[in-house]
């Protein structure tokens, strides 16, 4: 779990820095100014499912695989609901400042998909039997 919080707290950090960089080059061209709590939402999202996760596959190890899909389920709903929220709260009406907030709510998203995807296989790797390499 320590290897866990200190890979995501680096790539909090670094994803923090480059959303800082681009609005200081760009502003709100390219950074919507709630790309912040969009990703305020990701961090707090990413560490709930993870702890979720954790606590399914410590109850049981056979619930890894519904654990983890349980996990991308309820990233997708709530991540639905946050992009309804805003569409619904006039988000729609901002024109550019729409498509500027999607952008940045995907690219946001896929981030820490991709982040979780890398953290359980890096995982992984300590569970596969030795001589059993597929290459």
């Amino acid at each position: 779990m320590a290897v866990f919080l200190r890979s995501f707290l680096l790539f909090c950090v670094i994803v923090w820095a480059i959303l800082y960089g681009l609005q200081l080059h760009y502003g709100a061209a390219v950074v919507h100014p709630l790309a912040y709590s969009i990703f305020g939402f990701f961090t707090l999202l990413t560490a709930i499912t993870y702890w979720i996760t954790l606590r399914l596959v410590r109850a049981s190890p056979d619930n890894f695989m519904a654990a983890y899909f349980s996990s991308i389920v309820l990233r997708l709903l709530l991540s639905i609901g946050l992009v309804m929220i805003y569409l619904y709260k006039g988000g729609a009406h901002e024109g550019r400042g729409t498509w500027t907030f999607l952008g940045c709510f995907f690219i946001l998203y896929f981030f820490y998909a991709g982040f979780e995807v890398w953290s359980i296989l890096s995982n992984l790797r300590p569970f596969s039997k030795p001589g059993e390499n597929p290459e």
